[in-house]
C-alpha cells in the first residue's frame, strides 16, 4: 500500500491531536504532533524568562535546544534533552502563551524544516495550523478540522479536569476565541484552510465518527 502524507489543520481545541493519533494508529502510520514542538519551545522560553515576541532570542534558544519526539505506549512523548516534558507542555501557562512563540518567523522557519524532514518518507499523519498550506503543500490528503468555540472550550475543559488541572469554562471560551484571532491574524503562516483541503466541522461528531470519516477519505485517496 502506498504511504501518503496526511495533513490535519484547524484551530485550537478542534481535537486534531486526539484524532490524528487514532487515525495514525489505525493506518499504522507515524503521528507527528507539530503543536508539541511549539509548546516545548514555549516552555523552555518561559523557564528562561525570555521575551516571547523576540524572534531572534527564540531562534538562538532553538539552536541549543535538543528537542525530540518519540513514540510511547500512551502516544507521542516529548523530550528536551533527557527531560520528558510531555505533560509540562500542556499546562495553562504554556497554552496561553504558545501563540506568541508560534508567530515568530525564526521559530516557524526552523520547525518547518524539521517537520518536512520527519514527513519526507510518507506514512505520516501531521497536525497543526499550517501543515497543508506551508509545511506539506503537496500532501495527498488535507483536512481542515474545526468546531464551534463553545464545543472546543468544553472539550478542553473536560481534558483539564481529567488531568486534575484547574479549569474554568467561560475563561477557556475567551482564551480559545483570542487564540483563534492571534493564529488567523499573524503575519507568518496564519491559520487558514488550504484551497485543496476538505472542510470538516466536528461540533456534532464524536472522535470515533471523525476517525471513521477520515479513514474513508484516506481510502478514497488510495484507490
Amino acid at each position: 500500500m502506498k504511504n501518503i502524507q496526511i495533513a490535519l489543520d484547524g484551530p485550537a481545541g478542534a481535537g486534531k491531536s486526539t484524532i490524528a493519533k487514532q487515525l495514525a494508529a489505525q493506518l499504522d502510520y507515524v503521528y507527528i504532533d507539530t503543536g508539541a514542538m511549539y509548546r516545548a519551545i514555549t516552555l523552555a522560553a518561559l523557564e528562561q524568562n525570555l521575551n516571547l515576541e523576540d524572534g531572534q532570542a527564540l531562534g538562538e534558544l532553538m539552536k541549543s535546544l535538543d528537542l525530540r519526539l518519540t513514540p510511547g505506549d500512551q502516544g507521542q512523548r516529548v523530550f528536551i534533552g533527557e527531560r520528558e516534558v510531555t505533560e509540562a507542555i500542556r499546562t495553562n501557562e504554556v497554552t496561553n502563551n504558545v501563540s506568541f512563540v508560534a508567530r515568530q518567523a525564526e521559530v516557524r522557519t526552523a520547525l518547518v524544516v524539521a517537520q518536512r524532514k520527519l514527513a519526507e518518507r510518507g506514512g505520516i499523519v501531521m497536525d497543526g495550523r499550517d501543515i497543508g498550506t506551508v509545511v506539506l503543500p503537496n500532501a495527498e490528503l488535507k483536512v481542515f478540522l474545526t468546531a464551534s468555540v463553545e464545543e472546543r472550550a468544553s472539550r478542553r475543559h473536560r481534558e483539564n479536569i481529567a488531568r486534575g488541572m484547574d479549569s474554568d469554562l467561560p475563561s477557556l471560551q475567551a482564551d480559545i476565541a483570542l487564540r483563534d484571532k492571534r493564529d488567523s491574524e499573524r503575519t507568518v503562516s496564519p491559520l487558514k484552510q488550504a484551497e485543496d483541503a476538505i472542510y470538516l466541522d466536528t461540533t456534532e461528531m464524536n472522535i470515533d465518527q471523525v476517525v471513521t470519516r477520515l479513514t474513508e477519505l484516506v481510502e478514497g485517496v488510495l484507490q
